[in-house]
């Protein structure tokens, strides 16, 4: 009898057991297929917006990205490298959700992709000849530079042409996947005059390559938009990105909060260059 009861208790129990690890394997089916992958674009050749680290892609976009998504665990966040023009070219075309690449604003993507908050706020500025003083644009006419074809500089520059055809700059168009190291490198080695680009970037490059002859002037803006020195996460313009956009910016105003933005800007920028509080309503 006592033998009978244990053998059914047994039988009992392992029911039980293939029970409950069948219902945890429907839970972890279920959960998993809830799940959506997100690709981030990025050139990894921004420093310190995004570059690599031993094969790692990181900088201050990238692991803004990746404490945003923490956040979203309905989501899986892929990281994808490319050259800077297939990276706006490519959340065009729905190859890639999300674009983090030091992105500023204008009217034309306005009108192809959706925005996020602001993720940092810098100002526009040169990199120059250390013999040289310059404040605005217009003292650089008829200097030359090197630019990318799609690059949120390039436009500013060019409508700076068309304003300006008695100071006219020298726009000489270099493939995407051409960094902007070497582009400052090329100010160094006098091949061309200046780099428009932003300041924290300029900045943290100079140092990093060691340039000590050349140096980074800031300049007036050319236009009074609301959007100058801000840069941004970039999404497709359908209802994927708009739904993405929504999240991302619920969780930016939390991280711009709690402190997470100002650290990880310390961290990557050497200092706060986080937007005031009112940039994440």
């Amino acid at each position: 009898m006592k033998k009978t009861t244990k053998l059914f208790l047994s039988a009992l129990t392992l029911t039980a057991a293939v029970s409950l690890a069948a219902c945890g394997k429907s839970s972890d089916s279920k959960s998993s297929s809830k799940t959506t992958t997100i690709t981030l674009a990025t050139d990894a050749d921004t420093k310190p917006f995004t570059y690599a680290d031993n094969d790692k892609t990181t900088g201050y976009d990238v692991e803004v990205a990746r404490a945003v998504f923490k956040e979203l665990p309905e989501y899986k966040l892929k990281i994808d490298v490319t050259d800077f023009d297939s990276v706006v070219a490519g959340v065009d075309t729905g190859r890639y959700q999300l674009a983090a690449n030091d992105i500023g604003w204008n009217a034309e993507r306005d009108a192809k992709y959706y925005y996020s908050a602001p993720l940092s706020k810098s100002n526009n500025a040169v990199a120059v000849k250390s013999d040289k003083k310059i404040t605005s644009l217009s003292d650089l006419a008829g200097k030359s530079t090197e630019v990318l074809p799609s690059a949120n500089f390039t436009t500013i520059l060019t409508k700076f042409n068309t304003a300006n055809p008695d100071k006219a700059l020298k726009l000489n168009y270099v493939d995407g996947n051409y960094p902007i190291a070497s582009r400052i490198a090329d100010v160094d080695s006098g091949k061309i005059d200046f780099i428009l680009y932003d300041a924290i970037s300029l900045k943290a490059i100079i140092k990093d390559k060691g340039l000590t002859d050349v140096k980074v002037d800031n300049i007036k803006s050319e236009s009074e938009d609301a959007h100058d020195g801000y840069e941004y996460l970039l999404f497709t313009k359908d209802d994927q990105g708009k739904e993405l956009q929504g999240k991302v910016n619920k969780v930016l105003k939390k991280l711009q909060a709690n402190g997470t933005l100002k650290t990880l800007s310390e961290k990557y920028f050497g200092g706060d260059f986080v937007p005031a509080a009112d940039q994440y309503k």
